[in-house]
C-alpha cells in the first residue's frame, strides 16, 4: 500500500529534472544516501538494510581508519554486529589510502554484496568519495613517493600559502576551486604537476558520465535546514565530546595520528590535535569548543554546496516528510528497478 505522503512524494520526485536523465534501468540498482552530518544518514540506512536485507557500504574518507571512532561518527559495534559494514576500520594510520583505493573496494564490495543476492547501500558524506563512486575516480598519475617527499620538505620549510602561491600560478582553474585549507588538494595538484608536467586542470573529464557506471545508482540526499541542523551538529559536538572524543585523539597522537596528513586534518580530529598542543586553560578549551563546532557547521554547508552540482541526487527533507515516509519512497524507488 501507498500511504499518501509517499504518494506525493513520488509524484513528487517523478516530476522533477532529475527524472528525466535516468541511468539505464538494466543495470542494477543501488541506493546511495548522502547528506551532512548530524543528518541523520546513519540511522535511516540502518532502517532500510534491515527492512531490504541490505548491506551498508560507507563513503567516508576517515571512518576507514581503525581507531578513528568517535570523531567520524563510526557506528556502534553492535550496529555494525547486526547489519553488515563494508569500508570500516580497513586502514592502519601508517596506511596510505585515497579516492582510487576507495573507488576499487567499494565496487568489489557492491559486487560482492549483489553476489549475495542483498542490496547495497552506500552511505556517506565524502563528496568527493561519492563522485568518484558514480563517475569513476580521477584520472591524474599514481603517486610517487620521491614528489611527495619533496613537497613535504617544500611545505615545512615554507608553508601551506607558498605552496598555494605556486600551484595558482601554474594553474589558476584548479586553484579557483580550491583554497588555502585544501592542503592535500593542493599538494596532489602540485604532485600531478611535477610528474606529468601537465596542469590538474588539464585532466578533463567526460562531458557525460552517466553511461561508464555498470550500476544504476538511485541516489538521495537528505537534509534538513540549517536552522534546524546547526543546532543538531551542536548536540553532535557535545556527544563526542562527553564520549571521550579528547582521549581518543591523545591515544591515537601515540599510534602516529600527526604523521597521516587525512586523518589529523579531519575536523574534530585537527581541533583536538591544536587543543591538545595548548595550555588547556579553561579559555582553550572553550576555544577548542567553539571552533570545534564552527569547523563542523561549515564543513555541513560545504556538503549542501558539492551535493547541489551532483544532478543525480534527489533531496528529500527529512523533517519535513518524516523518516518513515523517506525509507519507505527509497525502497518504493528501489523496487521499481529491479
Amino acid at each position: 500500500m501507498v500511504y499518501r505522503e509517499e504518494s506525493y512524494l513520488l509524484e513528487t520526485l517523478v516530476a522533477t529534472k532529475l527524472q528525466l536523465k535516468q541511468w539505464d534501468s538494466s543495470k542494477k540498482p543501488v541506493i546511495v544516501i548522502a547528506g551532512p552530518t548530524a543528518v541523520g544518514k546513519t540511522a535511516l540506512s540502518l532502517q532500510l538494510a534491515k527492512e531490504m536485507g541490505g548491506e551498508i557500504i560507507s563513503a567516508d574518507s576517515i571512518q576507514v581508519y581503525k581507531g578513528l571512532d568517535i570523531g567520524s561518527s563510526k557506528p556502534s559495534f553492535e550496529e555494525m554486529s547486526n547489519i553488515p559494514h563494508h569500508l570500516i576500520n580497513i586502514c592502519d594510520l601508517t596506511d596510505s589510502y585515497n579516492v582510487v583505493h576507495f573507488y576499487a573496494e567499494a565496487k568489489k564490495a557492491i559486487r560482492e554484496v549483489q553476489e549475495r543476492g542483498n542490496v547495497p547501500i552506500v552511505v556517506g558524506g565524502t563528496g568527493f568519495y561519492v563522485n568518484a563512486l558514480l563517475y569513476g575516480p580521477p584520472s591524474g598519475p599514481p603517486s610517487s613517493m620521491q614528489v611527495r617527499d619533496q613537497l613535504a620538505m617544500d611545505l615545512e620549510k615554507r608553508g601551506i600559502e607558498a605552496l598555494y602561491d605556486r600551484l595558482k600560478k601554474i594553474d589558476p582553474d584548479y586553484s579557483k576551486k580550491i583554497t588555502v585549507n585544501d592542503k592535500q588538494k593542493i599538494i596532489r595538484g602540485l604532485e600531478i604537476i611535477a610528474i606529468t608536467g601537465k596542469r590538474v586542470s588539464d585532466f578533463k573529464a567526460p562531458k557525460d558520465r552517466r553511461g561508464m557506471s555498470e550500476y544504476n545508482f538511485r541516489c538521495f540526499f537528505l537534509y534538513t535546514p540549517r536552522e534546524t541542523l546547526y543546532p543538531k551538529i551542536e548536540v553532535r559536538c557535545d556527544e563526542m565530546l562527553s564520549q571521550g572524543l579528547i582521549e581518543e585523539v591523545e591515544q591515537l597522537l601515540l599510534q602516529g595520528l600527526a604523521d597521516n596528513p587525512s586523518a589529523s586534518a579531519s575536523i574534530g580530529y585537527r581541533q583536538c590535535i591544536d587543543y591538545l598542543k595548548s595550555e588547556k586553560s579553561v579559555d582553550d578549551f572553550e576555544k577548542f569548543v567553539e571552533t570545534f563546532k564552527t569547523m563542523t557547521r561549515r564543513y555541513a554547508k560545504r556538503q549542501f554546496t558539492w551535493f547541489r552540482r551532483e544532478p543525480l541526487f534527489r533531496w528529500l527533507d527529512i523533517e519535513v516528510h518524516g523518516t518513515e515516509s523517506v525509507r519507505n519512497l527509497i525502497m518504493m524507488d528501489y523496487e521499481s528497478q529491479i
